[in-house]
């Protein structure tokens, strides 16, 4: 396997020393600025309402200068009152007066109060309210899946599976990348801040209770370490690991990976197919790109496809899985059908098509 040297698996690792954090989606909130203008403006709402409330029985409010009370000194008033300043230069001396300070004006105290004291109110239920989301997120997760690295391939993988009907809450992203975590919430995808070669980041992803983990990071190196950490985390996840080089993919499976694609190899034989002929690399585009055209589906036999012929059946078989082994359907081992066997068929892309994939792992020494 190709390693970089030593200095620059240090230099990544200080790169990554990121306070790992789990980011849920989250609804749009109004910017700060328009939150504080409206605070601002229900302040002055009910100072002005005061104001007038005053004013308009000021015949009840004794000036201690023996002045009459004009609207600026209802102003006054109102301010010095619903700061819970109170010089008392100005007080209600009438019944009224003394009444509306009773039912009125003290609970337009509180409510100014409220107001103003809204922003630490609000930071300390946000994080209550964030805080509890994330327990009821963590005690809901089960059988998820988990993206490490959300780049190119990581989107394109997520496309993939939630086409076959996976919900997005079923899914959680790990990057070391705040920027990409940010770009996940926004797609609606739960997200974990953190190098996923520590167990610690791994585990706040839930992986011991992954049912799938798709490892799309953008070293080789780092696609070993991650491979290695979550199958020691979880025996029983189906792990799928992208390599950028082909002779990394036997590491890979030693690591503990079910599944490797090699990017470079697979983009090129790609390239070279569509060279030879275009259309066969339109149909090969189009059988990997689920939800369109058409789809490879894997599927189980029905009892009553058990003991035919793969090629005497209605949908087109590519292959037959038994055990652990993929047969090609005219392969003279497969015989007749047994209904523990599955099936890759092609048919005809259906939008939200519920796929149940193979998950038993493979053995292991």
């Amino acid at each position: 396997m190709k390693l970089p040297g030593q200095d620059a698996i240090a230099r990544q690792a200080d790169e990554h020393l990121v306070t790992h954090r789990v980011k849920l989606p989250r609804k749009a909130v109004e910017r700060p600025f328009r939150q504080v203008a409206k605070r601002l403006s229900m302040a002055v709402l009910v100072l002005m309402v005061t104001s007038v409330i005053v004013y308009a029985d000021r015949g009840g409010y004794h000036d201690g200068a023996g002045d009459s009370v004009d609207f600026l000194d209802a102003c006054y008033y109102a301010t010095v009152t619903l700061s819970t300043t109170g010089y008392g230069d100005i007080t209600p001396v009438g019944d009224a007066a003394r009444l509306t300070n009773i039912l009125v004006i003290t609970p337009l105290r509180v409510l100014f109060l409220i107001i103003l004291v809204g922003t630490t109110l609000e930071v300390l239920t946000e994080r209550t309210r964030e805080e509890w989301r994330l327990n009821r997120w963590r005690s809901a997760l089960r059988d998820h899946t988990v993206v490490v690295g959300f780049g190119t391939k990581g989107r394109s993988a997520l496309q993939t599976v939630c086409a076959t009907g996976l919900r997005k809450e079923q899914v959680v992203v790990v990057d070391p990348s705040s920027k990409a975590i940010d770009a996940a919430t926004n797609d609606g995808y739960a997200g974990v801040v953190g190098d996923a070669t520590r167990s610690d980041v791994l585990k706040r992803a839930e992986v011991q209770r992954a049912r799938q983990i798709i490892i799309a990071t953008q070293r080789d190196d780092t696609a070993v370490l991650v491979t290695l950490t979550a199958r020691q985390i979880n025996r029983g996840a189906k792990i799928v690991v992208a390599v950028r080089e082909e002779e990394n993919a036997p590491l890979l499976k030693q690591s503990g990976a079910d599944a490797v694609i090699t990017s470079a190899s697979a983009a090129g034989r790609l390239l070279g197919l569509s060279v030879l002929s275009p259309a066969a690399g339109m149909v090969i585009e189009d059988l990997i790109h689920q939800g369109t055209g058409l789809d490879l589906v894997e599927r189980p036999v029905i009892k009553a496809e058990v003991g035919r012929n793969p090629r005497e059946l209605d949908d087109l078989v590519v292959s037959v899985l038994r055990g652990h082994r993929v047969l090609g359907y005219d392969d003279p081992a497969v015989g007749g059908l047994e209904l523990t066997d599955r099936l890759i068929t092609i048919v005809r892309a259906t939008p939200g098509r519920q796929v149940t994939p193979d998950i038993r792992p493979l053995p292991r020494d």
